[in-house]
């Protein structure tokens, strides 16, 4: 999953960030509307984390940009002003949701993946594939019930492996979906996370490469 935070207050921007990171989520960052359009234009966000006040561009011109693009991004506003008129403001520019500040961390994770889940064709909440189990919820790996400890980036990896339902997915399209936009796109940092993987996951081997294509399981 791959997250725009739009906050001019860059210090709890930094911390929305962080902690979505956390639950191995990527994550950009904008400090103002016109880079969060410059961002959505070359970048595909799954959703975007958009407060209303923002300078350069209003975050309701930003809304109502993103849902003109009709590429799927869902939009959670997230916003100081958060009286019932606000939110219906809102909703009507084509936020798919709303929250008001100050506001609980969980809950925000939580709105964060349901509209996730709305970018893309419907999954059981709990990914199962070649004895593989991942939990996005818990944050928790089995392979034929033995536990599998990995850190952020792989458990990203693998979930999005696994939601591929496999399909093959190149390391360009991993390095987009589960790094944010600082990572070296000449890195050989996705043929290190799946040879981990692998080793973690353990035999028989499950994550086949393709060869001049990708990855799947």
């Amino acid at each position: 999953m791959r997250v725009l935070v739009v906050e001019d207050e860059e210090i709890l921007a930094e911390t929305i960030a962080a902690g979505l990171r956390e639950e191995a989520i990527a994550v950009d960052i904008a400090l103002d509307g016109a880079t969060a359009l410059e961002r959505a234009s070359y970048n595909d966000y799954d959703v975007v984390v958009l407060d209303r006040d923002l300078p350069e561009v209003h975050g309701d011109t930003v809304c109502e940009e993103l849902v003109a693009a009709g590429n799927g991004t869902r939009i959670l506003m997230l916003t100081a002003a958060g009286d019932v008129d606000d939110k219906v403001d809102g909703l009507f520019l084509g936020a798919d949701d709303y929250m008001g500040k100050p506001f609980a961390f969980a809950e925000l994770v939580a709105r964060v993946r349901a509209l996730s889940r709305r970018s893309a064709p419907p999954l059981p909440p709990v990914l199962e594939r070649r004895g593989i189990r991942l939990d996005p919820r818990r944050r928790t790996v089995t392979r034929d019930g033995r536990p599998v400890e990995l850190t952020r980036k792989e458990f990203a990896v693998l979930e999005e492996l696994l939601r591929a339902d496999g399909g093959v997915l190149s390391s360009e399209d991993l390095l987009d979906r589960a790094w944010d936009e600082n990572i070296d796109p000449f890195s050989n940092i996705v043929r290190v996370a799946i040879a981990t993987l692998r080793k973690k996951l353990a035999d028989p081997p499950v994550i086949e490469t393709v060869t001049g294509a990708g990855y799947r399981i």
